[in-house]
């Protein structure tokens, strides 16, 4: 099947924050613009890190020792998570003047559907696209990398061709000539062990794969790569999906602390705690579990977990929690130092109230669900984790990261009146208040 030559059938955006948390930073405190900036102190590792920072030889997740080594003169920040998730609101917001068919895909990205807004905008796409990427840089104070193309495969393609500051169009007749550029293991949804698979087939590019017939990739590939096939051949498959995300197959909760531990009841009270957490976003979407894993992770990131099945679902913590302390030696060993623990509900499904049985389980259980939207209630008014199990006690109480490494952003360190630091106060997202 040869590449499809038209232009846009379809005009998909995919719209990418470059080094989105540094820019932040950079966009909040102009007299960083220039220099190396680096968030992630809190952790001690690099999280995100500017193009500066980047030309020195810094990289995502090295160590605060080995990025003082080559960039002595970095500037290294806490990570300010409610900051960045301001600018991405507006983000959206500044995407929504144009269209209203925006999927949220991440904090610092997403995806426009411009398809018949030629017209009643007055403006080519090319042009609305130059238009969305010039408001977003003037009013957020920092760069975006934009592709137009047809489908979101090739959109997400586009995106990354020219960082930063990059505007690339992928008119259908002319994919060829950015595909076959385009190594196949750079093509979104296609990863390492495909990659390794389509390499012993003869495939190197994404042209090389574009351009074999359906009937072939049908028999040595899944569906999922199917679909990427049909995308970069310009037919959609996957439309912007503009829909709050409802359900999910699976909620995982991890965090890391420093220093590493071998205390067993505070590495279990940090397994609680993520547990609570997982629950906390599970009674949002009204879901429950038949089945979790369980996990906690070394200093020298090796990793031990187990699965654990129920006989009937829950949307309860406590039977959750009940069962990791039953089963927690199993995976714990005193002789090693841990830095992060986990959770992972998988099997989601809708929550309903389950058949009674005759230990009173499922009705105690029902019970602890209608104690815990109280619970929420209580979250909602005053913050989260202002009721919380004392199970959790000790990581409720414990500051995630010590020793020096316990750094606050600005927005943590100064509180506006009415605020703690579990309550915060709205702040307001229109362009005359930023």
């Amino acid at each position: 099947m040869p590449l499809k030559l038209f232009d846009f059938p379809k005009a998909i955006l995919h719209i990418d924050g470059d080094c989105f948390f540094a820019s932040c930073e950079v966009a909040k405190n102009p007299a960083l613009r220039g220099k190396p900036v680096v968030t992630g102190s809190e952790r001690g590792i690099v999280s995100s890190l500017t193009y500066e920072a980047k030309a020195r030889g810094v990289k995502r997740a090295m160590s605060l020792w080995e990025m003082k080594k080559i960039c002595p003169d970095a500037i290294f920040l806490p990570s300010d998570y409610e900051t960045y998730s301001l600018f991405s609101v507006r983000m959206y917001e500044i995407v929504r003047r144009y269209t209203s068919d925006v999927e949220e895909y991440s904090i610092d990205e997403c995806f426009a559907d411009l398809t018949g807004l030629q017209r009643p905008l007055n403006m080519s796409y090319e042009k609305i696209a130059d238009s969305i990427k010039r408001d977003l840089d003037a009013e957020l104070g920092m760069t975006f990398s934009i592709g137009l193309a047809p489908t979101k495969v090739l959109a997400k393609i586009g995106s990354k061709w020219k960082k930063p500051s990059g505007l690339t169009i992928m008119p259908g007749h002319n994919l060829h000539y950015f595909l076959e550029k385009l190594s196949v293991d750079k093509v979104w949804g296609i990863g390492q062990q495909t990659t390794a698979y389509l390499n012993k087939l003869g495939i190197r590019s994404a042209l090389d794969f574009a351009q074999k017939d359906f009937d072939w990739v049908k028999s040595r590939l899944s569906k999922p790569y199917l679909e990427i096939w049909k995308e970069l051949n310009g037919e959609v498959v996957n439309d912007v999906d503009t829909a709050k995300k409802s359900l999910y197959q699976s909620i995982s909760k991890t965090k890391t602390f420093t220093p590493p531990s071998s205390d067993k009841a505070f590495i279990l009270s940090q397994l609680s705690k993520n547990v609570e957490n997982a629950f906390i976003k599970a009674r949002r979407y009204k879901l429950a579990t038949k089945k979790f894993f369980f996990y906690l992770k070394t200093q020298d990131f090796q990793y031990a977990g187990l699965e654990i099945k129920m006989n009937r679902q829950t949307a309860s913590p406590n039977d959750v929690i009940s069962l990791i302390a039953n089963r927690f030696d199993e995976v714990f060993n005193q002789r090693q130092l841990y830095r992060a623990s986990g959770i992972v509900l998988t099997d989601l499904a809708e929550h309903k109230p389950s058949q009674l049985d005759i230990f009173g389980e499922v009705l105690k259980s029902d019970k602890y669900f209608k104690i815990f939207g109280s619970v929420d209630d209580m979250a909602a008014r005053y913050g989260k984790h202002t009721l919380f199990l004392g199970t959790s006690w000790q990581a409720m109480n414990f500051r995630q990261h010590q020793g020096g490494r316990e750094a606050k952003a600005d927005r943590k360190s100064v509180l506006f009146k009415g605020e703690t630091i579990r309550k915060r106060l709205a702040i307001p997202m229109l362009g005359e208040a930023w």
